[in-house]
C-alpha cells in the first residue's frame, strides 16, 4: 500500500485550486460542531470496554441487513459484525476469510472448502448449511437485494458440512473476488429464522470480529468485541460508528476527543481540517473512480465522437487533481483504474489542449460551444463546479445541478437512462480490483447505467466476464480501453486517494478500497 505524504507545491504558471473554485462561486462555510464524549473515560467504562476505537464517516447505514444494503457506508460497519468467504488483503491479493481454498471444477461451478470450527455470535455453527442458506437468500427476489454481483449465481449445492458448490448459468472467473465483500456475507440461518427479517435488522447475528450492542440512529452504533472469534480476538475491547456528515461536525469530534478516525473525507474537508492541532492526515492510493458518463443514446451534441474528444482534451485533468482535490488522486485515462486486474499502463490519457478541443467542436458544428446539464451529487459540488468552469474556456456552458445524495442516487440506480440529465458526475469503488467491477454497469448496452451503445464493446464485456482464461481477459480489457479512448463515451478523470483524519491515539492501515474492517486496529488511551 502506497501512502502519500501530504505535500505542498504551487505552480505559479497555472491557476490556483481557489481560482479553479471560484470558477462556480463556491464559499467554503465556518467551522463549528457540538462536541461528543470521549472515547477514553467514563462513557467507555460504561459499555464495560475501557479501550475503544470511536470511527466516523459521512453516513449512518441504511440498514443492519447486509443483503439489504448495497453501499460503502453500510458496508463499513457491517463489515465488522459479519464475515464474508474471501477477503481482500492489504497487499491487494485475494486471501481465504470464511472459505480455506476455492478451485473452479468445471466452467459452471466454484468449489470452497469452509474455515472448520467457526460459530456465529449467538452459538450456532458457521457451515455449508449457512454459506448455502445466504447465498440462496441473497439471490431470492423476496429478499429485494440490491446487490448484483452474484447476477450469474443459479444456486447453491452442500457437498458435505464444510464443502459448498456454487451454480452459475455462465463461467464467472472472478467469482471468489465478488465473495470478498457484499456478496460474500454469511448469515445464521436458524437464528434468522427465528428472528425474522425485522427483528434480525434490529440486532444483527453474525460470525465477525465485533459483536452488535446498540444502534441509536444518526447517532452511534456501538460494538463490543468477539472473544471467540475464529481469528482471534481483536484488540480494541469496543469499537463505535458514528456519522460525521461535514468537515465541521468531523474537527469538533477529533479536538473533543470523541472521535479517533475520521474516514470518507473528501479532499476539500481533508484541507478544511489540515493544520489543527491534535489532527493528523493519512493519505493512501486508493481505488474509488472517478468519471462524466455522457448521454449518447439521445439527440445532441454528445452523439457526437469528436465532442465527446473535445470535452476529454478540454478537461485538464491534472489541474482539477492539483487545484481542486490538493493532490489526492491520481489521473486515469480509459475508466480502469491502476491497481485493478486488466488495466492497461500503455493506454495514455488524453491530452490537454483548449486549441485541440475548439478544433474538435467547430468540425462537429459547433465553432461556439454549446448548452447542457452536469448534474452531480452535492457532496461533489466542488469538483462539478470546477468541471464546468473547466469546460467554459472552451465554450460549452454547463449548468451544475446539484442533488441530495439521495436522490441522486436513486436515479443514479433508476431504469430511466437519462435521469440524470445529458452529463453527471460519477464515482465507482473497485473493490473487487478487477476492471469487471466498473465496466459492468455503466459500459454493456444492456446494462441499467450504459449509455453507450457499441456491438465490440459487448462483445469485449463478454469475454472479460466469461473467459476462463485470465490472458484473453486482459486483452479484452486492453482492447476495451482502446476502444474507449478512442471513442470517448465517459469523460475520464481520476481515481482519488483514501484520506483520513485521526488524532494520535488509533494504529491502522487500509487497503485500497479503504473499507473500514477494523479488526487490525489498535488504539493507546
Amino acid at each position: 500500500m502506497e501512502r502519500i505524504h501530504q505535500g505542498r507545491t504551487v505552480d505559479r504558471g497555472r491557476p490556483t485550486r481557489r481560482e479553479v473554485l471560484r470558477t462556480g462561486g463556491l464559499l467554503l462555510g465556518a467551522l463549528s460542531a457540538p462536541a461528543l464524549l470521549s472515547a477514553c473515560g467514563t462513557n467507555a467504562a460504561a459499555d464495560g470496554a475501557g479501550n475503544v476505537l470511536r470511527v466516523s464517516q459521512p453516513g449512518d447505514p441504511k440498514t443492519l441487513d447486509p443483503q439489504k444494503q448495497g453501499d460503502m457506508v453500510s458496508m463499513n460497519v457491517l463489515i465488522n459484525m459479519f464475515d464474508t468467504l474471501t477477503t481482500r488483503g492489504r497487499d491487494n491479493q485475494l486471501h481465504p476469510r470464511l472459505a480455506l481454498s476455492w478451485k473452479a471444477t468445471d466452467a459452471r461451478t466454484w468449489r470452497f472448502t469452509l474455515r472448520p470450527g467457526v460459530t456465529f455470535h449467538n452459538g450456532e455453527a458457521c457451515d455449508a448449511r449457512a454459506v448455502a442458506f445466504s447465498i440462496e437468500r441473497l439471490l431470492d427476489p423476496a429478499t429485494k437485494s440490491p446487490i448484483v454481483e452474484l447476477r450469474y449465481v443459479k444456486g447453491v449445492t452442500v457437498v458435505d458440512r464444510l464443502t459448498v458448490d456454487v451454480h452459475t448459468t455462465v463461467h464467472d472467473p472472478i467469482l471468489p473476488a465478488k465473495l470478498s465483500l457484499f456478496g460474500g456475507v454469511i448469515l445464521p440461518p436458524r437464528h434468522l429464522s427465528d428472528a425474522g427479517d425485522a427483528a434480525f435488522a434490529e440486532h444483527p447475528v453474525g460470525t465477525g470480529p465485533f459483536t452488535f450492542v446498540s444502534w441509536r440512529r444518526d447517532h452511534e452504533l456501538r460494538m463490543r468485541a468477539y472473544a471467540d472469534h475464529w481469528n482471534g480476538r481483536p484488540s480494541v475491547d469496543g469499537l463505535v460508528f458514528s456519522p460525521a456528515p461535514n468537515a465541521s461536525s468531523s474537527l469538533a469530534a477529533l479536538q473533543s476527543g470523541g472521535v479517533d478516525l475520521v474516514a470518507g473525507l473528501t479532499p476539500d474537508a481533508a484541507e478544511q481540517l489540515d493544520g489543527y492541532s491534535g489532527v493528523t492526515l493519512d493519505g493512501y492510493t486508493g481505488i474509488r473512480t472517478s468519471y462524466l458518463s455522457l448521454n449518447t443514446l439521445e439527440r445532441g451534441p454528445l452523439q457526437d465522437r469528436r465532442v465527446r474528444q473535445a470535452l476529454n482534451h478540454a478537461i485538464d485533468v491534472p489541474l482539477l487533481i492539483k487545484a481542486v482535490l490538493g493532490g489526492k488522486a491520481t489521473e486515469t485515462p480509459a475508466l480502469v483504474p491502476r491497481g485493478a486486474f486488466g488495466f492497461d499502463p500503455t493506454v495514455k490519457p488524453f491530452t490537454r489542449s483548449l486549441e485541440t478541443a475548439r478544433t474538435l467542436l467547430a468540425e462537429a458544428g459547433h465553432p461556439h460551444g454549446f448548452s447542457t446539464t452536469l448534474t452531480a451529487s452535492n457532496v461533489d459540488s466542488n469538483v462539478a463546479e470546477a468541471l464546468s468552469g473547466l469546460l467554459a474556456r472552451v465554450g460549452v456552458r454547463a449548468r451544475v445541478n446539484l442533488l441530495d445524495p439521495g436522490t441522486y442516487a436513486a436515479r443514479l440506480t433508476s431504469d430511466n437512462r437519462g435521469a440524470l440529465g445529458p452529463i453527471y458526475l460519477a464515482a465507482s469503488t473497485v473493490w473487487t480490483m478487477d476492471g469487471q467491477s466498473i465496466v459492468q454497469s455503466n459500459v454493456r448496452s444492456d446494462r441499467r447505467q450504459s449509455r453507450w451503445h457499441s456491438k465490440e464493446a459487448d462483445r469485449l464485456i463478454d469475454i472479460e466476464e466469461l473467459s476462463e482464461s485470465p490472458t484473453k481477459r486482459k486483452q479484452a480489457f486492453s482492447d476495451l480501453q482502446r476502444l474507449m479512448r478512442q471513442e470517448a463515451p465517459f469523460v475520464f478523470l481520476y481515481q482519488l486517494d483514501n484520506i483520513f483524519a485521526r488524532n494520535d491515539r488509533p494504529r491502522w492501515t487500509p487497503g485500497s478500497a479503504g473499507v473500514l474492517a477494523m479488526e487490525s486496529a489498535e488504539v493507546s488511551c
